[in-house]
């Protein structure tokens, strides 16, 4: 019989991909997904230590599968709850000290070793893994024998971080940065299509830092794009997240030269001041994060851009705000994340001082968003009207509807059969909201109709 395995991730992409590859790992053992925690045999809690107040999340959670825990050790059966990820990585000693019922902590380094750690965990031994192994994981996680992931999927090609801008924690729960080599990533997109993959997201904390090696040399982002592009069955290709300092020459020409590369990137400035972008530690200024907007228009001239903000750094000035204003205005983004600024354990901005209070923080983000998402309600209704390629890679709330992404990253959604799940139609706008649009099918009639019109 098989073993129920539920997961819940939080935070960012790279979780998504290691829940994923946590449950490839566990497929071999028995273990069969499941989407609600009542029953499961194995409960795991894949971390993130990106927002604020992520640990009482945990606990909080924790305490909503203790029961089931407790109610399986009534019927004579065992089950394990497990904390993964970067918050498990970062406080596994706040975890077993407040939640002695957890079976296991790892951390994100760790997953390939999930088969032992539980075989340890059901003999009764408590489970506590949050070294950074001299081995990569990605060496001994399964790349050819892997559960489809849809038509859109994810690819990990780098982790870890060595840019320690002072309000983040990566580094310290991610460690430093590592790139999979070229022919490790290669194989594993092969795999993917031959699943039905079409679209390849890679991923990375520093992604555009990627340099893998292959036959001796070493490749850059860029190059390795170029060769992904020649698998068959893949027609779209992204990347996320990125780094300005790492947006050379050749990924900027990629945007121009690659078909599959979508006209899309998400890059991260955080503030349009270059004092507070000293003070974060990020090593580029507000000019030069707009020289490289303007080079890739230039390469690409219908790129939409994305990006994320932090609204009240420590010692953020009136002006210092105004400058990050008028570095949006002067980009125009698509679609964004904004946060308020909160300090995490262990990094150099906790003990920064020139906190701000709460009210300013929240009276800057309100600004911050009012600005976004006026451009990106903008984005949108510019589009309507216009014939774009869906890839349609989920499924509706209701029966006979799609959705799926624009080139652009931007969600849509039609009344379609469930046939075209999987496969890139025309699609034509027809409306436009704040987070997403509607179209219709293009067919001979809506082409003659929009020729007449």
């Amino acid at each position: 019989m098989s073993k129920k395995l539920y997961i819940k991730t939080y935070g960012c992409q790279m979780n998504v991909y290691d829940s994923k590859k946590m449950a490839d790992v566990l497929a071999p053992l028995g273990y069969a997904p499941t989407e609600e925690p009542d029953g499961a045999d194995l409960m795991i809690l894949n971390t993130c230590h990106i927002r604020e107040k992520a640990t009482e999340k945990v606990f909080s959670d924790l305490g909503r599968l203790r029961p089931i825990k407790e109610a399986k050790a009534e019927q004579g059966e065992k089950a394990l709850i497990a904390v993964a990820g970067c918050v498990a990585q970062a406080e596994g000693d706040v975890i077993t000290k407040r939640a002695n019922y957890v079976d296991m902590v790892f951390g994100p380094q760790t997953y390939h070793l999930l088969p032992e750690m539980i075989l340890q965990a059901n003999g009764g031994e408590r489970v506590i893994n949050t070294d950074f192994p001299v081995e990569s994981k990605f060496d001994l996680l399964p790349t050819g024998d892997i559960a489809s992931q849809g038509p859109s999927a994810f690819l990990s090609i780098q982790e870890g971080c060595d840019k320690f801008c002072t309000f983040c924690v990566v580094p310290y729960t991610r460690g430093a940065e590592y790139s999979r080599p070229v022919q490790q990533i290669i194989d594993e997109a092969r795999a993917m299509a031959d699943q039905g993959t079409s679209e390849v997201i890679l991923l990375g904390q520093n992604v555009n830092a990627y340099h893998g090696t292959h036959a001796g040399e070493t490749w850059d982002l860029a190059r390795l794009i170029s060769a992904l592009a020649e698998i068959g069955g893949i027609t779209r290709i992204r990347y996320m997240t990125s780094h300005p300092r790492d947006m050379n020459d050749d990924l900027i020409a990629a945007h121009g030269d690659v078909a599959k590369l979508m006209p899309f990137l998400h890059l991260p400035v955080q503030s349009g001041s270059d004092r507070i972008l000293e003070l974060m530690n990020r090593k580029h200024t507000a000019d030069h994060y707009r020289d490289i907007i303007a080079r890739l228009r230039q390469r690409r001239t219908d790129i939409a851009f994305s990006s994320d903000f932090i609204a009240g750094f420590s010692g953020e000035t009136e002006e210092d705000h105004q400058q990050t204003l008028q570095l949006i205005r002067d980009v125009g983004f698509a679609q964004c994340y904004s946060f308020k600024y909160s300090t995490r354990p262990g990094t150099p901005g906790a003990v920064m001082g020139g906190m701000l209070p709460e009210a300013i923080k929240d009276r800057r983000l309100q600004e911050l968003q009012a600005l976004l998402q006026e451009q990106q309600l903008a984005y949108n209704l510019a589009a309507v009207g216009q014939v774009m390629p869906v890839l349609f890679d989920r499924k509706g709330n209701r029966p006979g509807q799609l959705l799926g992404k624009t080139p652009y990253n931007t969600s849509l959604y039609v009344d379609a059969p469930e046939r075209l799940f999987g496969q890139t139609v025309d699609v034509q706008i027809t409306a436009a909201f704040q987070n997403g649009m509607r179209g219709e099918i293009v067919t001979t009639e809506t082409t003659a109709t929009r020729t007449a019109a």
